[in-house]
């Protein structure tokens, strides 16, 4: 029994040289050399999402709503996020409201073990990002058990894509 937990920890061990790569190239790399962090339109094209490294912690990447198709309600009022759980954040305006973050660079390549909140439902969920190809990124949004999720493609949004008022300035 001893053998196998010394067996156990040395493998654990093994892996913190590749874990810890792994975070210092992300908070290492400039934004330019981190082909993930931008603008995307989400799949329904009615929304665009920047991505972006997380100011709370260099080896996270974060998200925000930057971009709105149609940015106003039928009243003409901009759009807030009144699907939220939480009464309190019913007037936040979704217009630049953070709804991807904690993102964690893996040794694959990937990000996982973050949260996506979609402000069409409410709902918040595990989630993990895939660069697919230069201009397409694989979301997926899932509880507990990444397979059992659902994922999107997500398209680059042009350099010039104009910011949705209430949104901050480009990270």
């Amino acid at each position: 029994m001893i053998e196998r937990v010394l067996a156990l920890a040395g493998a654990a061990l093994r892996l913190v040289p590749a874990l810890l790569i792994g975070l210092v190239a992300l908070s290492s790399e400039s934004a330019a050399a981190r082909p993930e962090i931008g603008v995307w339109y989400d799949d329904s094209g009615q929304g665009a999402v920047e991505i972006y490294i997380c100011t709370e912690n260099a080896n996270r990447l974060c998200g925000r709503i930057v971009w709105l198709k149609e940015p106003l309600n039928a009243e003409g009022v901009p759009k807030h996020d009144r699907y939220n759980p939480d009464p309190a954040n019913h007037g936040r305006p979704i217009c630049g409201l953070p709804m991807l973050w904690g993102l964690g660079l893996r040794s694959d390549g990937t990000f996982d073990g973050g949260k996506i909140y979609d402000p069409k439902t409410g709902k918040t969920y595990d989630a993990a990002i895939q660069l697919a190809k230069a201009d397409k990124l694989t979301v997926t949004g899932y509880l507990g058990m990444k397979m059992l999720g659902k994922s999107f493609t997500w398209t680059r949004a042009p350099g010039d894509l104009p910011r949705c008022e209430g949104a901050p300035p480009p990270a």
